[in-house]
């Protein structure tokens, strides 16, 4: 007999199958001899109080045993010989298309710039010992796109585009932990996120699809207002559909679609810093303990949002005892992240800090910027929203010293507009460097996050700090573009054939909402091409 139970325990409680089994047999008058196993199906923490407890959905076998797969998983056929479609881009929305279209009968040819997922940690290493940024081969490009290194969090506010529990079950399928399926915020982590990526590439290729590594896309190949193609560096490729899926650092993509009048709009983004403190200190605010997380928690997540002169100011990439890592994709330019390895065990804990910004304000005084090298004038075109990005890209790199040094502030400096006579210690390999970040922000931005620090500070007590570190800049936190496309076919809303994707195209924000668009983007193409 199975039953299901929702149930409220505390951490201890939690720990272990079997002290589970022994809490539900006392709870609901059962016989623990007879329980089998206990399956978790949603797991959330609830710290509001000072006793914490975990809110748990649970799934009880008595006298049977459960399925020996947690998940259910997908049957992909071999497509060899068949029609093809090209996926521009191997991050979660050309992956996840390349699978979809698999279960479909089709062929995908998936063409990725970068570097295979294991080859391009050479490239990541350099960035922060020789601070050396290859264009085509960092953070943000190469196989699996920039959530491959960037942390792996799974969670995601969109609920209607798609099966986000499909995502999920493909993932682990791939070699993901079944855990991920019951945690209110799902992570795989960095450190086994890369294999994850790899066992996927190989069920694509097993099938009878192509991947192809460092191929850029040049061009698409365009006849009658119709794809029938694109041009790579490495030559041509011939196919009725095209899954344009290239991320949201794709510069020259955008640069291209704009010259060939392939209508792009403006749109908004936000744009902060990377915000850092000690990982117990999180622990003790959030937990309400100065003895931290304790045995049983795991590192203390947070979430903060406020409204400041009519735009939000708001954490964003929440990495629980994580990293701040170099995330710059060209040279001259300096950007940064943050990410987090599965046990979450560091001694830092970060995310991005960030304010609204709409494409509108990109225009206003208080927004340029105008620095040694850098124009500061302001446009009114498609891609102006990213030209403001890649001149705020090159500013925090002149003040870094033109290298991956980051400018750097402590918390309380900076809200009181003093410069930082010294940093604490920080997770960022390339080093800091004590920078007036509250002078050279835009305006716009900098008056914002002092006030939504403030406001921070006051709903909970000892967040703002001087142990905490702004590390400059964090603006890559959504395509600063959208790629227009009809809202029924998923098209181009002039190119017939060309399916705009996942976050680079503008319709989605993070890991599995990318995926769920991929999935939803290879089905268009099915429709489209008719088989």
């Amino acid at each position: 007999m199975v039953h299901e139970f929702q149930i409220r325990v505390q951490p201890y409680e939690a720990a272990n199958e079997q002290s589970l089994a022994r809490y539900i047999a006392r709870e609901k008058g059962m016989d623990e001899r007879t329980i089998n196993a206990v399956r978790v199906l949603r797991r959330s923490i609830d710290a509001r109080q000072r006793t914490i407890y975990i809110n748990l959905t649970v799934r009880v076998f008595v006298n049977e045993m459960p399925p020996a797969d947690e998940y259910t998983p997908r049957e992909y056929p071999n497509v060899e010989g068949k029609r093809p479609v090209i996926v521009v881009g191997a991050g979660p929305a050309g992956l996840f298309a390349a699978l979809k279209l698999i279960e479909n009968g089709l062929r995908p040819i998936v063409v990725e710039r970068g570097k295979d997922v294991r080859t391009r940690k050479v490239d990541l290493a350099n960035i922060s010992r020789t601070h050396t940024v290859n264009p085509e081969s960092n953070y943000c490009f190469g196989e699996g796109g920039a959530g491959a290194y960037s942390d792996g969090k799974l969670y995601t506010r969109s609920k209607k585009r798609g099966s986000i529990e499909g995502v999920l079950n493909i993932f682990c399928q791939h070699g993901a932990s079944p855990t991920i399926l019951a945690d209110a915020h799902p992570h795989i982590g960095t450190d086994k996120l890369p294999r994850v990526i790899e066992n996927i590439r190989n069920r694509i290729i097993e099938c009878g699809g192509e991947v192809r590594f460092e191929t850029r896309m040049e061009e698409i190949l365009l006849s009658g207002g119709k794809v029938c193609g694109i041009r790579t560096n490495n030559g041509e490729l011939l196919a009725d559909a095209v899954i344009l899926a290239t991320g949201h650092s794709a510069k020259d993509v955008y640069r291209w679609l704009n010259s060939n009048n392939i209508a792009l709009e403006a749109k908004g983004f936000a744009v902060g810093v990377r915000l850092e403190h000690p990982s117990e200190l999180i622990d003790q605010i959030q937990y309400h303990s100065p003895k931290g997380r304790g045995k049983y928690l795991p590192a203390a997540e947070y979430s903060f949002t406020t409204q400041v002169n009519g735009r939000g100011v708001y954490s964003f990439c929440m990495c629980p005892g994580g990293v701040v890592i170099p995330s710059a994709s060209a040279a001259q330019e300096l950007l940064v992240n943050g990410m987090s390895p599965s046990h979450r065990g560091g001694a830092w804990s970060n995310s991005g800090m960030v304010v609204q910004i709409n494409p509108e304000d990109v225009l206003l005084p208080e927004m340029q910027i105008d620095c040694d090298g850098i124009d500061p004038v302001a446009d009114d075109s498609p891609l102006r929203v990213m030209n403001f990005q890649e001149r705020l890209e090159r500013l925090c790199w002149v003040m870094g010293n033109r290298k991956q040094t980051a400018p750097a502030q402590r918390m309380t400096d900076f809200v009181r507009g003093k410069l930082s006579y010294d940093l604490p210690r920080s997770s960022y390999a390339p080093g800091l460097i004590s920078s007036p970040l509250h002078f050279w922000l835009p305006k716009f931005v900098s008056t914002r996050l002092q006030r939504g620090f403030e406001q921070f500070g006051r709903m909970s007590r000892g967040f703002l700090t001087s142990e905490a570190t702004m590390i400059g800049v964090e603006t890559r936190t959504s395509s600063p573009v959208r790629i227009v496309r009809d809202n029924e076919t998923l098209q181009h809303v002039t190119v017939e054939g060309l399916f705009p994707c996942g976050e680079g195209a503008g319709y989605a924000g993070g890991i599995v909402s990318a995926a769920v668009d991929g999935e939803r983007c290879a089905m268009a193409a099915k429709e489209y091409i008719g088989v």
